[in-house]
C-alpha cells in the first residue's frame, strides 16, 4: 500500500485524476477487507465473556485468537479505546503448547471505576490496529444487607446478602452481627430467624469466603411489647435503693404484674426496693395482660453485692501435731463477689504470717484468717493449734488406744491368782491329814483285805485304848471324819 501511494504521488499532471480515483477506490477495498477480517475474526474469552466481580477482588481473563495471521502486536483496550496501564494492571502473553495465539489479562484490587467492556486489540504487520468486536464485560459490585426496618419479638425475619451482579464463582457467604462472625459460612445469601428475640437485635453485615470486603452494617430493632427497665444499670450494693419500671405496647392499655422467678409480688408499672439485702437477689420480670392475651418481660437480673461475712477456719485433721508436722488451716467465707484476697494473722502479733486461703500452721498458737472483696473485709474467730513432743505423743496414743488391753492383762490376772488360792486350799487340807498320828494298827484295820460292812465296828476293835489316853465318842468321831476326808482326797 506505501508503494501503491508513492506510485500514486510521482504521477504526472495529465493522469493525476484517473490514477487518483483509482488509488482511493483501491484504498477503500482494502480498508474493508481489514475491517471485515477483523469483525470475522473469532476471539473466545476464559473464563467468561461476562464476569461480575465483587469489590476488592482480583479479575483473570485471557483471550483466545486465530492463527495464519501476522500480528505484530497484543494488547487490551476499554470501550474508550485507552490502553489499559497502571500498578493494578498486568497484560502478557500467555501462549503455551496446548494455548497458542492467548493473552492474558490481570486487575487487582478492582473498583466500581473498572466496570467496563475489555477488548482484545491487534497490531498487524502493515500497521493496521484493529479491536475484536466482542469484548469482555466487567461488572464490579458491592454487597449489601436487606432487613426489614422494625420487627417484633417473634416474629420471621430474613436478611438477605445481595449483589448487583451475579457472581462469577459460587460465593461462600459469612454473615456478621456486632463485627463478629456469626456463621462459618453457606452458599445461601440469607439469614434466617424463624422467631426472633431482643437477642437477636444488632448491627448485621455480610461478606464473601476469601475476599476482604464486607458489606455497610445495616442495623435490626426487634421491638418488644413488655419492656423492664432498670434505675441502677452499675453495681447494687446492700443498702441500695433499685426501682424496676415496666412499659407496654398495647391497645386497650394492659394491666402490668410483678414476679420474681415464678413468685408473684405486686402489680403496677414501678417496683422499687428500698435497703436492698443480698436475699433480693433473682431475675424479676413483669407481665401484661389485656383482653386480646398477655406477654412476659425479658426477665432482668439482680446480683446484691456485700462484703465477706461468716468467716471461718476449717482445720484439716487434728489441731494436736507432732513436732516437725504440719496442720492446713482453710479460711472460709460468703461474700459477693467472692473473697480473692486472704490474710492470716496470729493472736497478739499485728503483722501477718501468711497470705492465701489455705494456711500450714508448724508451730503452737492460735489463728485467725482476714477475707476481703472490693466491699470490705472480716476476720474469723482464732483456732488453737498445739504441737506436742513425740514420747508425750506416744504415752497419748497408747493410754487412749491401749486401755481394752491392760484391763484384758488385770482379769486374766485375777482369775490366775483365784486358781492358785484354790489349789494352796486343796494341799493344806491333805497336808493335815497327813499330820494325824495313826498307829500301825489302825492302818492294819484299813488293809483293802479285810474289808467288811463293819468297818467301823473293826477300827474300834483294833484301835487299842490305853489307860493313859481315853479316846471320847466325840474324838472318834472328829477321827472318823478326817479319816474319810482323807481318803476322799485319795
Amino acid at each position: 500500500m506505501r508503494q501503491f501511494y508513492a506510485r500514486w504521488r510521482s504521477e504526472s499532471p495529465e493522469n493525476v485524476m484517473p490514477v487518483r480515483m483509482a488509488a482511493l477506490l483501491t484504498l477503500v477495498i482494502l480498508l474493508m477487507i481489514h475491517r471485515v477480517c477483523g469483525q470475522c475474526w473469532y476471539v473466545n474469552y476464559t473464563p467468561s465473556p461476562y464476569i461480575c466481580a465483587l469489590r476488592g477482588s482480583t479479575v483473570s481473563t485471557t483471550c483466545f485468537y486465530p492463527t495464519g495471521y501476522q500480528i505484530e502486536e497484543v494488547f487490551w483496550t476499554t470501550s474508550k479505546n485507552a490502553k489499559l496501564s497502571g500498578p493494578e494492571i498486568s497484560q502478557w502473553d500467555c501462549s503455551s503448547g496446548n494455548q497458542e495465539n492467548s493473552y492474558c489479562l490481570h486487575i487487582s484490587e478492582v473498583t466500581q471505576e473498572d466496570s467496563d467492556n475489555y477488548y482484545c486489540t491487534f497490531v498487524s504487520s502493515w500497521d493496521n490496529i484493529f479491536s475484536a468486536t466482542q469484548g469482555v464485560r466487567l461488572s464490579v459490585t458491592d454487597l449489601q444487607v436487606e432487613s426489614p426496618e422494625r420487627v417484633t419479638e417473634g416474629d420471621s425475619v430474613r436478611l438477605t446478602c445481595r449483589s448487583s451482579c451475579k457472581l462469577i464463582d459460587t460465593p461462600i457467604f459469612i454473615w456478621y452481627r456486632n463485627s463478629k462472625p456469626l456463621t462459618q459460612g453457606s452458599i445461601q445469601n440469607k439469614l434466617v430467624y424463624s422467631s426472633v428475640s431482643r437477642g437477636h437485635a444488632g448491627g448485621y453485615s455480610c461478606g464473601v469466603q476469601g475476599q476482604d470486603y464486607i458489606s455497610p452494617t445495616v442495623y435490626l430493632n426487634v421491638r418488644c411489647d413488655v419492656l423492664v427497665s432498670i434505675s441502677e444499670s452499675d453495681v447494687i450494693t446492700e443498702g441500695d435503693s433499685v426501682t424496676l419500671s415496666c412499659s407496654s405496647d398495647s391497645n386497650p392499655p394492659a394491666a402490668l404484674l410483678w414476679y420474681k422467678g415464678v413468685e408473684y409480688i405486686k402489680s403496677g408499672r414501678i417496683f422499687s426496693i428500698l435497703m436492698i439485702k443480698s436475699d433480693d437477689s433473682g431475675e424479676y420480670k413483669c407481665r401484661a395482660i389485656n383482653e386480646h392475651g398477655e406477654k412476659y418481660s425479658d426477665p432482668v437480673t439482680l446480683d446484691v453485692q456485700y462484703p465477706p461475712r461468716s468467716v471461718s477456719v476449717s482445720i484439716s485433721g487434728s489441731a494436736v501435731i507432732m513436732s516437725g508436722d504440719s496442720v492446713s488451716l482453710m479460711c472460709i467465707s460468703d461474700s459477693n463477689p467472692p473473697a480473692l484476697s486472704f490474710s492470716w494473722f496470729e493472736e497478739n502479733q499485728s503483722s501477718a504470717v501468711g497470705s492465701g486461703q489455705s494456711f500450714s500452721a508448724v508451730q503452737s498458737g492460735r489463728f485467725y484468717c482476714e477475707a476481703h472483696n472490693p466491699h470490705g473485709a472480716q476476720r474469723s474467730d482464732a483456732v488453737t493449734v498445739t504441737v506436742q513432743q513425740g514420747m508425750y505423743l506416744v504415752f497419748v496414743i497408747a493410754a487412749a488406744s491401749g486401755g481394752l488391753f491392760i484391763i484384758i492383762i488385770i482379769i486374766i490376772i485375777i482369775i490366775v491368782l483365784i486358781v492358785r488360792m484354790k489349789r494352796m486350799n486343796r494341799r493344806s487340807a491333805v497336808n493335815e491329814y497327813e499330820n494325824v498320828d495313826l498307829s500301825a494298827n489302825t492302818y492294819a484295820g484299813l488293809d483293802p483285805q479285810s474289808r467288811s460292812p463293819d468297818l467301823y465296828n473293826t477300827l474300834t476293835t483294833v484301835h487299842p485304848s490305853p489307860a493313859v489316853h481315853q479316846t471320847s465318842s466325840s474324838d472318834y468321831e472328829n477321827m472318823s471324819a478326817n479319816g474319810r476326808s482323807a481318803v476322799d482326797l485319795h
